[in-house]
């Protein structure tokens, strides 16, 4: 129903009902801008794209609380969700109307975190936001995501550099004896920081030389260590032991043995990440006269020894756990031998005989 009234005044009143029954109107000097409102709002109602302008009027942190309630996310997504929007979103728009959020509001906030955080962080943050509005818009509170558009810092991947094996060695001996094995069996598997903390014992098969990696080790600040399932489906795999990794976790059990977790506390308890690092890790990085180097190095130097030996991409993604073999590429890709070398020999190995006859020809 729809309907356009003059007013003692002199001004135009168009009305209409939205779906809901919910009666709008406005008030225009002109007839002709009257029409044209209600033509399209009723256009808007036909093809299914109006929003309500009162819906839009709650807070964003109320929308986005309300958002990050309903979303299906693992328990460290769903922290880290929170921590970004407490912490980097909600002092700038949290009070704002949903629907008042314009795309310079979002523009200005990614110049303000560009300041202090780094590209990568920024481009997460932006993420959630956007995730947020564009549950809004099939929400029916806004018309349109005001994160469309946005123009983000670049972000420059860096290079990885592995370590060498004189670090890994040196490293290996600054860290207290109860963790060593830990350090081999990173270095010599490529395990996640989770998986390896994670690590059981009826997940170590040491008659065929391999473990079974389905699990990790999640540590929370307001709950106990719990196993969960790893980062990706992809993670889900069987990696081969090497003989060092194997005599590593021989010799670690016969001293500390144990009934569940492979690698515990002094006092038997899971190890936390934060508390692991702050006492042993750090630490014994700065023994070992090294710096910059994290549990995930390990990693690297595990996927560099693969390359350095001839693997192919495919059995590296699967020894990492990666989701496909284009991260593997996108990560590690710099570290494959250069192709230029084996094209020379190629050519060299058919056409050189073809210049040796030239050769021989010219001569006689």
């Amino acid at each position: 129903m729809a309907s356009i009234a003059r007013r003692p005044d002199g001004t135009y009143r168009p009305r209409f009902r939205d779906a809901a029954g919910k009666e709008h109107a406005r008030h225009f000097k002109r007839k002709v801008d009257a029409q044209r409102w209600l033509d399209e709002m009723t256009a808007a109602m036909v093809t299914g794209q109006y929003v309500d302008p009162a819906a839009g009027r709650v807070t964003f942190r109320e929308y986005a609380e309300r958002w990050r309630a309903t979303q299906v996310h693992r328990p460290t997504t769903a922290a880290h969700v929170e921590t970004m929007l407490r912490r980097h979103v909600y002092p700038k728009l949290g009070d704002k109307r949903l629907g008042s959020v314009l795309p310079s509001d979002i523009q200005s906030l990614v110049k303000h975190l560009s300041l202090d955080l780094a590209p990568a962080t920024v481009g997460v943050v932006h993420r959630i936001l956007a995730g947020i509005f564009k549950a809004a818009v099939r929400d029916r509170r806004i018309v349109a995501s005001p994160c469309e558009g946005t123009k983000l810092p670049k972000v420059h991947r860096q290079r990885i550099e592995p370590m060498t094996l004189e670090a890994v060695e040196t490293l290996t001996d600054a860290i207290p004896d109860r963790y060593r094995a830990l350090v081999t069996l990173a270095a010599g598997t490529g395990l996640r920081q989770g998986e390896a903390l994670g690590l059981t014992v009826d997940r170590v098969d040491f008659l065929r030389r391999q473990l079974t990696v389905d699990r990790q080790l999640v540590t929370m600040p307001d709950r106990a260590p719990y196993l969960a399932p790893p980062k990706t489906q992809a993670s889900i795999r069987m990696v081969p032991l090497p003989q060092v990794v194997i005599d590593a976790l021989a010799v670690h059990l016969a001293t500390w043995p144990a009934a569940e977790f492979v690698f515990t506390t002094e006092l038997g308890d899971p190890i936390r990440r934060t508390a692991f690092s702050a006492a042993v890790w750090r630490p014994a990085v700065r023994r070992a006269g090294l710096s910059g180097v994290t549990m995930h190095s390990l990693r690297h130097f595990y996927a560099s020894l693969l390359i350095r030996h001839g693997e192919s991409v495919k059995t590296v993604q699967a020894r990492l756990g990666h989701a496909s073999a284009a991260e593997t590429l996108d990560t590690y890709s710099h570290l494959w031998p250069d192709s230029d070398d084996r094209t020379r020999a190629a050519v060299d190995s058919v056409l050189g005989r073809v210049a040796d006859s030239l050769r021989t020809d010219a001569v006689r």
